[in-house]
């Protein structure tokens, strides 16, 4: 009689588990993911310049809230593990019940694949590997491009390892395995089949500074404005709450957001009395402000007055940011948000993309006390 020494493993620890072998041959298509491929629908713009950053989110089928306290450490860490390998950076992101938010960082990929270039580039690249696949599959790798190699196929050689590259420092590629592997896992957990996402995700490019300040604000409070948590750093699956309970990587990213040395999170900067934390509190309480109208009803849910007085007067010496009073859709439907200049240079670059009779690109954001522009002009209706 057989027995199954299978170990068993928790739903977290599966969510980390390496990618393993492919089981049913060693066909190397088969073997290796392709990359991300257009799809019908709506010409996704991405950025002209070398290093990008870019907000984007995606809803559950139905916008059911599918999502539990495990389910959202499961994404949490899936996004982790893919954002090492893909070389992206998280700059901050939230997941809730039926969708999630990243702020996500492109940096140079000419630059970052330079290291597997040259004497030992391959094995770079090996090593690489192993932050998102197994021996098993490592060792599998390696038989196949040692048969190519017997067989004098350099160029296959070349092609099979660039399909791994190509994923690289791309958020096409990355956002596509984001989904799919957390749909496998989901499914798998919960005993379901079928499509767990409504469609594709929305991206909006995001200009360094302000614009980028308060969209890794907004994305930060989601928890607070949905009556989740009075308080973001109660959220454990928000970018605020993971960077104040240690994640080194959390800090690195908001503090790239507040334009600050990535190691700034604890330490005081030049001539100022608050650290790049109490400065980011500071900032995202005075964003998280709650909103009523002349007649005291509640506009938009969030923080209370006394609430962000209160922190403020613990945050040191600060400069009161600008509020920014937008509305939701321009971070999630408006394709890039930044200042006038920087829209209107994305509009030239892309100008294939909107029809003839568009002559320029900027769009004021209408009812906000700023000067950010939107690459498309939305009629919304204001945050719930």
């Amino acid at each position: 009689m057989k027995t199954n020494n299978k170990k068993k493993v928790s739903p977290l620890e599966a969510a980390e588990l390496p990618t393993g072998a492919y089981r049913a041959g060693f066909r190397i298509k088969a073997v290796i993911p392709g990359v991300a491929r257009g799809s019908v629908g709506r010409r996704r713009i991405l950025g002209a310049e070398v290093v990008n950053c870019y907000h984007v989110m995606s809803r559950t089928t139905g916008g059911d809230m599918l999502f539990d306290n495990v389910d959202k450490e499961a994404f949490c860490r899936i996004m982790r593990r893919l954002e090492r390998f893909a070389g992206v950076e998280i700059l901050t992101h939230a997941v809730m019940g039926n969708h999630f938010h990243l702020l996500v960082r492109v940096p140079d990929r000419e630059k970052f694949l330079a290291r597997f270039e040259g004497e030992g580039g391959e094995e770079r690249l090996m090593e690489h590997l192993e932050l998102l696949y197994s021996k098993a599959f490592l060792k599998d790798l390696r038989w196949q491009l040692n048969q190519l190699r017997l067989r004098d196929l350099e160029a296959e050689v070349q092609e099979l390892l660039g399909r791994f590259k190509d994923r690289l420092c791309r958020l096409e590629p990355f956002m596509k395995e984001l989904k799919e592997r957390y749909s496998r896992w989901f499914n798998k957990h919960h005993d379901r089949r079928g499509t767990l996402w409504m469609e594709r995700y929305k991206s909006v490019i995001v200009e360094n500074g302000e614009a980028l300040r308060t969209v890794a604000a907004y994305i930060d409070l989601n928890p607070v404005r949905a009556g989740l948590c009075e308080d973001p750093k109660d959220y454990r699956w928000c970018g605020y709450a993971e960077a104040l309970g240690g994640s080194k990587r959390a800090r690195r990213g908001l503090c790239r957001v507040m334009g600050r040395a990535l190691d700034s999170w604890e330490q005081r900067a030049a001539r100022s009395l608050t650290t790049g934390a109490e400065w980011y509190r500071s900032w995202l309480f005075e964003e998280g402000r709650e909103q009523r109208d002349e007649e005291g009803q509640l506009t938009r849910r969030g923080l209370d007055r006394e609430t962000v007085e209160k922190v403020r007067n613990k945050g040191g010496k600060l400069s009161r940011p600008q509020l920014l009073r937008c509305r939701v859709r321009y971070f999630t439907d408006g394709v890039a948000i930044g200042s006038k200049a920087f829209i209107e240079n994305i509009f030239r670059e892309r100008r294939g993309c909107f029809g003839p009779n568009r002559r320029n690109g900027a769009r004021p954001i209408v009812e906000a006390d700023t000067e950010l522009c939107s690459l498309r002009a939305l009629r919304v209706q204001a945050v719930e």
